[in-house]
């Protein structure tokens, strides 16, 4: 196997980048950036080579494997997901040069812009200054060719639009908290009211960064997780999270702008007006289903029953850890649960153990 090749300027930043890699920045709900000591830790002890992330999210444990030398295939049903892992997973060279972001964020003489952003939001997430300036650098991010780059250009944008709102989320309409001049206990003012160019040159070198070749054939895929297919030698599960009082994590509810704004010339088709924060209209989802989420684990062990299975989960989940086992011991003849206790998520009222379910033959 070739040796994992790091850019020059990522080995400056953690010279022992060969054992222990960098992993991309997150203000994604649920990343486990926090908890991939542990989970590698784990994974360090299993033998294989090409492993499939079917929930890829913020692409962290994708790239974990990606920078262990491992032949990855990242996916995610989300599109805005689907591009951070076509930038860092399966990208393994391209970059974004100093052109190529003038270019991005640099109106086109002549060009009559959409305005959509700056119509559909106004008062709700951005400024309207803001609202133009998305307008514009989506579509001109629309325009490039070479995919890779437009990957690494949206992986930016996404990071950008992310420290720019309270919380990290679009699931309400404050851009009040923003605004307001009052005392403050919590967020960071002075990243909100940054510019967005500064933000998105600051994660446009993150994602030069990240960018390397580990000799492997990686990929991302943009499918629902049920529809994917394929042989691989692990497949790690860390589905959309359902509590036992039956909340689930709706990953479009909170982040739909991204989701449109990926989807430019879709997205005012998408958008539910009823809402006053103008989120996308509900997608009929299994893993948000508490009467169904049970049936998509089963679908999925069935599927890669002769995988490695690896599932990241939760102590108060639907359905309970013992369940899952148990379906997965009708494919996997030895499974183990770990646990790691007192893991507190970010805007999670109460500690809960952060538990890995694993199945081998």
């Amino acid at each position: 196997m070739r040796a994992v090749r790091y850019p020059e300027t990522q080995l400056r930043l953690l010279p022992e980048a060969l054992v222990r890699p960098l992993l991309p920045s997150t203000r994604y709900q649920g990343s486990k950036a926090k908890l991939m000591p542990w989970i590698g830790e784990h994974l360090r002890r299993l033998d294989f080579h090409t492993a499939l992330d079917a929930f890829g999210g913020s692409g962290v444990v994708a790239y974990w494997l990606k920078g262990h030398g491992k032949q990855v295939t990242y996916n995610d049903y989300l599109r805005f997901n689907y591009y951070i892992g076509l930038a860092i997973i399966e990208n393994s060279s391209t970059r974004l040069t100093e052109d190529d972001v003038q270019k991005i964020l640099t109106p086109k003489p002549g060009r009559a812009y959409r305005r959509f952003i700056a119509e559909t939001f106004q008062g709700i997430y951005y400024t309207d200054e803001e609202n133009e300036w998305l307008d514009v650098v989506v579509q001109n991010l629309e325009e490039m060719e070479n995919p890779y780059k437009k990957a690494l250009g949206y992986y930016a944008l996404i990071q950008a639009c992310l420290v720019k709102r309270p919380f990290n989320l679009f699931h309400r309409s404050n851009l009040y908290l923003r605004l307001a001049e009052v005392p403050r206990s919590f967020g960071n003012k002075a990243t909100w009211d940054r510019p967005f160019e500064e933000h998105f040159r600051r994660f446009v070198a993150e994602a030069n960064c990240l960018v390397f070749d580990n000799g492997q054939p990686n990929r991302a895929l943009n499918l629902d997780a049920l529809d994917l297919t394929g042989n691989y030698d692990l497949v790690y599960l860390d589905p959309p999270y359902t509590a036992a009082s039956g909340g689930t994590v709706d990953y479009l509810a909170f982040y739909h702008f991204l989701e449109g704004m990926v989807n430019y010339d879709h997205w005012g088709e998408w958008v539910d007006y009823s809402t006053k924060h103008r989120r996308l209209r509900a997608r009929p989802n299994l893993w948000n289903d508490p009467q169904r989420v049970q049936e998509g684990f089963r679908l999925m062990f069935e599927k890669f029953r002769h995988s490695i299975l690896v599932v990241s989960y939760r102590s108060d989940g639907i359905p309970g850890v013992d369940q899952l086992a148990s379906d997965m011991r009708q494919f996997k003849r030895r499974v183990t649960v770990a646990r790691l206790q007192g893991y507190q998520y970010v805007l999670s009222p109460r500690r809960v153990t952060e538990v890995l379910i694993i199945g081998e033959s």
